[in-house]
């Protein structure tokens, strides 16, 4: 059993009997700082993010949290230098075309959501391949968020629901939460439990602005590619801490993922 081994089953006993999130979502920020302070490139920030991905992703299979949503690559991430979304991108397709066979025998769903248009055709059809080959695995969803933006989504899901109600199929005045939520890129997943910032900023970023409305926030100085098990045994920690009540007086829990999707 290597290092990494041992850190996830030791926070897999450390969490036994305590309250879990059913859905993880993250934004995995201080890449590019944690390299500058080591004197060295951007990209050696983003090489070693993708190492703390393989990390918390397996902790969160191993824990049997339903889904781990990861913001990858936001819709703002396009004004970034050219080299840099190049080498984020190689970094993208080497880690898809290294990962997804062990993904497939550990049953962990594959999913992507995002403007997947203004991805290179290459790209685009090796995310579709992901899907297909593990649309029939039942374990985790794991969902990367790419070329993704908040309100990029819920515009597009405002579309739909105008298209549909231009051609008759609904009723305007019938339009309510749940038809927009439907209209969401990924309506059968539950809305997240617990949100995840690293690296010191307090905001959310134009992430998942609609699904977050009631999930409990944690935010930490850690730099993501300082951020591994532990960190994340004491996130869900300090959410069990916490009472949920979205509004009523009674503690409320996570909902579960839609079967039947």
């Amino acid at each position: 059993m290597d290092h990494d081994e041992v850190d996830v089953e030791r926070i897999v006993q450390r969490l036994d009997g305590v309250r879990l999130p059913c859905h993880v979502a993250v934004v995995m920020d201080g890449n590019g700082r944690w390299a500058q302070q080591r004197g060295q490139p951007r990209h050696s920030g983003h090489r070693a993010g993708v190492r703390s991905v393989r990390g918390i992703v397996e902790a969160c299979a191993r824990l049997r949290i339903k889904a781990l949503t990861l913001y990858a690559f936001s819709s703002e991430n396009w004004r970034r230098p050219v080299g840099e979304i190049r080498v984020l991108m190689e970094l993208f397709r080497n880690a898809l075309d290294r990962e997804l066979d062990k993904l497939t025998q550990n049953n962990i769903r594959l999913r992507f959501v995002g403007e997947r248009e203004r991805l290179e055709r290459p790209l685009q059809r090796r995310l579709a391949n992901a899907e297909e080959l593990t649309a029939d695995n039942d374990g985790m969803h794991l969902v990367i968020a790419t070329s993704y933006g908040g309100r990029w989504e819920i515009t597009e899901a405002a579309k739909r629901l105008a298209k549909e109600s231009a051609s008759g199929a609904i009723d305007a005045a019938e339009i309510d939460e749940n038809s927009l939520h439907k209209a969401l890129e990924a309506p059968d997943l539950p809305d997240p439990d617990l949100f995840i910032r690293t690296g010191g900023e307090r905001r959310l970023s134009n992430f998942l602005l609609w699904q977050l409305a009631y999930t409990e926030l944690y935010f930490t100085d850690t730099l993501w590619p300082d951020f591994g098990p532990e960190d994340l045994a004491r996130a869900v920690e300090d959410f069990a801490d916490r009472e949920r009540r979205f509004g009523d007086v009674r503690e409320g829990g996570g909902a579960e993922l839609n079967k039947d999707v």
